[in-house]
């Protein structure tokens, strides 16, 4: 019984921390537009894979980020960082391809796969997410985090940013599959993302 309020709390908790557009999901609807909904979707596969490492590796450093403020203050200025690089990119992509014919290109499944496990890597925001999640099903709320639980908590954990991710796959790109503008400036959009992530970083760094 607590197991199944284990999987079902983290999964929903997982599902809904992913709704708002962000890195991941974002650089997935990009992916369907520019691509195809299978490469969205191989790409979202990539990305949950590395969820269910970040899941676990929360439950594992849940303790010491709440002994010491610190961990969590320097998991904030490595996202940072990244989140500035990530910047960068997008921005120097979308000048590059400004003037470049709108074309459908060839992709591998393999490098698409890839290319997700790649993205969500860089996007550390869920570990201190799926810290606080954990925290909640201590040993005082009859949960003890055995190897099983970690399991469970680490699958409900990437099954449900997977459910969101792919309703990004199915419904996102039917909205704009039409829509060129979309298209031509859709580095510009990721770029114009990872600034107020930046920014919202900065905030929870520094206030």
């Amino acid at each position: 019984m607590h197991e199944a309020n284990l999987f079902l709390i983290t999964f929903f908790a997982a599902l809904l921390g992913v709704v708002p557009p962000g890195l991941v999901n974002m650089s997935v609807a990009k992916t369907c537009v520019n691509i195809s909904k299978k490469a969205g979707t191989i790409k979202a596969l990539g990305a949950t894979s590395v969820v269910f490492v970040q899941a676990l590796v929360a439950i594992f450093i849940a303790k010491e980020i709440n002994k010491n403020p610190a961990y969590k203050d320097n998991i904030l200025l490595v996202g940072l960082f990244v989140l500035a690089i990530m910047l960068v990119y997008f921005f120097i992509s979308a000048l590059i391809n400004k003037n470049n014919a709108i074309n459908t290109p060839q992709y591998k499944s393999s490098s698409q796969f890839l290319k997700g496990v790649l993205i969500s890597a860089v996007n550390i925001f869920p570990i201190p997410y799926f810290v606080v999640i954990s925290t909640l099903f201590t040993p005082q709320n009859h949960i003890d985090f055995t190897i099983t639980t970690k399991i469970i908590f680490s699958l409900s954990a990437a099954l449900g940013s997977l459910t969101t991710f792919l309703v990004y796959v199915y419904f996102f790109d039917r909205i704009i599959k039409e829509n060129e503008v979309f298209k031509k400036y859709s580095n510009y959009f990721m770029a114009a993302l990872m600034l107020c992530l930046l920014l919202i970083t900065l905030y929870r760094i520094y206030a």
